[in-house]
């Protein structure tokens, strides 16, 4: 999915301790400023003990200083309290695991330098102590039911990785080495590349148990499929994950499904179940309790792909009928997993510009809504005595650890991280509206006002298309909107048709039609923020990422309302990215081969109508992004400028589709701001801000 950068759109919070992160607010709270952005900590992933006493998650911090991120680990008591740290600063570490003796704490963490590999924590104290050392990283884990093993998912080894292995320990300090010329890629897959990873070959992730006694590593699946997701049955013996195993090419098919394989089995899966044979894509398996069950995600129709509604389904471990649990609920159902009693799973619900949690009887039945509000539920852990610790963001509140006790008592939120910081800054609380599009189709969103709004002004406004385009605005903490109401405008973000949350219907309203009905829904909440007073219909700007950016080429191609554009990672000549980008089992599912549909081809590609476009645009993109390449900003800037339009480009170097480089986000927001306040406000400002030095690097 051509999905916005989270980073810059949800930051989250930290788990600091009040000691630590006491700081002594302004008598008068202040705007929302573009460093801001680096204050905050973002939580996620937490995960509660099996005795129901702690809660773990990771906290993300952003320092300019250094140009660079780190993510620690730290707990809080669920009975309340301080938080405290459970790994060093200096070096990152994600993904923990509590094993389920309550005895441990299974990390991931790359440090001096190396692979990523797994870290064991003991819980009585102690340093941690790594418990793998395979040439490649650790993709991922999950403990045994006994904690006596782990299941990992490691990618082959390539050659090199197997050539470092052979030498690590033969003279690695000798400076006289000279660095080998690097081997071309031989490429035969038909899905030959994806963002963050580049050109594919033919090595795949595959499942290895680790006995930790006898520090054996065997293999158990293996093939040209990628193996993940895997699950342990509850009595240790077998192993589910997912795969796409679809003859004769997994690259030509959406048919992921659900498989299992015995845990000690020496002979790499060559004997598999296949638990599930539905034609599109079955994920996420989760056993029952009793272990005669197995839930998962399914897609039902895998023409649609990504408009498909995912839901919730069991089958028989031992494969047999399929019970798919909330068609009728007909909304996007994600992370299944039993409740411990068995009777029921929790999932989270994409619904309505909120995620919340989700629960449905296994025999079937109505959907309930344990934890539900007008907020964004990212993630949930499930302790045996039926204790549940979520991950939720609110507008007004990053991301912070919410215990919810057994049997559904109200929310007490564990984690104060950003509070002090928060309590510095002047907020603006976003509207959840709705209005009518050009054909009557009601739709929502969410609308900023200026911070400092008052009745009978009008406002210039920012018109914010989403990413996706299957996704949506979400009732969260969203710096950007934040920054731009701070800066005196009106934001608006819309829910158009192709967002999720509305039912699939709504989701699939633009298959094979971009730039039409998300387009009317779009000037609809712009027609709506204007007849309201707020936005002045002089000084309106608009610019989005991903298929926001795509959105706003369309946008720009068939109106000329908008004073300023900012487009970034956007796609304008769709039959270029044919064989370019990552999407080419996409493009001829929705669209057909290019050169048996290429009518269709053009008039989805907002390049051919580039000499419509006034708006002085700003294209940007990074560098490496094999989702949405720089070439879609690259060629709509080039044909603007032989027009002798107003347009610029800014290519971020090293970065891909979602950047990491805290002075590449910083730079991005100051020319956000700078552009529009001179095109939009009409300010005599430059469009771009003055140059600033170089970040030092460590030890610079």
């Amino acid at each position: 999915m051509k999905l916005g950068p989270f980073l810059a759109i949800a930051i989250a919070t930290c788990g600091l301790p009040s000691a630590l992160c006491a700081q002594k607010p302004p008598t008068q709270p202040r705007a929302v400023t573009i460093d801001d952005l680096f204050q905050l900590r973002e939580v996620r992933d937490p995960q509660l003990s099996p005795d129901a006493q702690w809660v773990t998650y990771t906290v993300k911090t952003l320092s300019l200083k250094e140009d660079k991120s780190e993510e620690r680990i730290w707990t809080v008591p669920t009975a309340g309290g301080d938080a405290t740290p459970m790994t060093a600063g200096g070096v990152s570490s994600s993904h923990p695991r509590w094993s389920n003796d309550g005895k441990y704490l299974a990390f991931l963490s790359a440090r001096n330098e190396g692979k990523t590999q797994v870290w064991l924590l003991n819980r009585s104290g102690g340093e941690a102590q790594r418990l793998t050392d395979t040439p490649q990283d650790v993709d991922d884990f999950a403990w045994s039911p006994d904690s006596t093993r782990l299941v990992l998912i490691l990618r082959d080894p390539s050659e090199e990785e197997l050539a470092a292995l052979k030498t690590k320990d033969k003279d690695p300090d000798d400076k006289d080495k000279k660095p080998k010329t690097k081997k071309p890629w031989v490429i035969d897959r038909l899905q030959f590349k994806v963002d963050e990873v580049g050109y594919l070959d033919r090595r795949r992730t595959h499942l290895y148990v680790l006995d930790l006694a006898a520090k054996n590593l065997t293999q158990i699946t293996s093939g040209d499929y990628d193996d993940g997701h895997a699950a342990w049955s509850p009595d240790g013996r077998f192993v589910a994950f997912a795969s796409n195993r679809s003859k004769p090419d997994p690259d030509r098919s959406y048919n992921t499904d659900i498989w299992v394989v015995a845990a000690n089995n020496t002979d790499k899966g060559a004997q598999l179940t296949q638990v599930t044979t539905n034609p599109g894509e079955d994920d996420l398996p989760s056993w029952s309790p009793d272990g005669k069950l197995i839930a998962y995600t399914t897609q039902l129709d895998p023409h649609l792909f990504q408009y498909a509604t995912h839901h919730v389904a069991v089958s028989p471990a031992s494969g047999g009928p399929a019970h798919v649990l909330t068609q009728a609920f007909d909304r996007n159902a994600n992370e299944p997993r039993f409740s411990p009693d068995g009777k029921s799973i929790y999932f989270i619900a994409d619904d309505d510009g909120t995620q919340i949690l989700g629960s449905v009887p296994v025999a079937g039945g109505e959907v309930t809504r344990p934890i539900a509000g007008r907020f964004m539920l990212y993630a949930f852990s499930v302790a045996k005595n039926g204790d549940i610790a979520a991950q939720i963001n609110m507008p007004d509140r990053p991301s912070e650890i919410y215990l919810q006790p057994a049997p559904g008592n109200n929310l007490t939120r564990l984690t104060k991280t950003n509070d002090a910081f928060l309590a510095q800054l002047k907020l603006v609380q976003p509207e959840y509206i709705k209005f009518k599009s050009k054909d009557g189709t009601t739709v929502h969103g969410y609308l900023y006002k200026p911070l400092d709004y008052g009745s009978g002004k009008k406002y210039p406004a920012i018109l914010r298309p989403h990413g996706g385009p299957v996704w949506a605005y979400y009732a969260e903490f969203t710096h950007l909107a934040q920054l731009f109401a701070a800066n005196g405008y009106a934001v608006l973000f819309p829910n158009p048709r192709g967002s999720s949350g509305y039912g699939e219907n709504y989701a699939k309203a633009i298959w094979a039609d971009w730039g039409n009905k998300d387009y009317q829904d779009d000037m609809a909440m712009v027609d709506y923020a204007i007849a309201q007073g707020i936005a002045d219909p002089d000084k309106l700007g608009v610019g989005g990422w991903s298929y926001g950016g795509i959105s706003t080429d369309f946008i720009i191609a068939q109106t000329t309302r908008f004073k300023a554009a900012i487009s970034g990672a956007g796609e304008a000549l769709n039959t270029s990215f044919y064989g370019h980008d990552q999407y080419q089992r996409d493009y001829e599912t929705e669209l057909g081969r290019p050169w048996e549909s290429h009518a269709l081809w053009d008039k989805l590609s907002p390049f051919y109508k580039v000499a419509n476009i006034t708006t002085p645009t700003l294209f940007m993109g990074g560098e490496i992004d094999w989702n949405v390449p720089i070439l879609g900003g690259e060629q709509m800037y080039q044909a603007m400028k032989s027009l002798g339009r107003e347009t610029e480009l800014v290519v971020y170097p090293g970065e891909y589709h979602e950047f990491k480089t805290p002075s590449h986000l910083k730079d991005r927001l100051e020319r956000y701001v700078a552009w529009y306040t001179h095109y939009v406000k009409g300010e005599p400002t430059p469009a771009r801000p003055e140059p600033q030095p170089s970040v030092a690097k460590p030890g610079n």
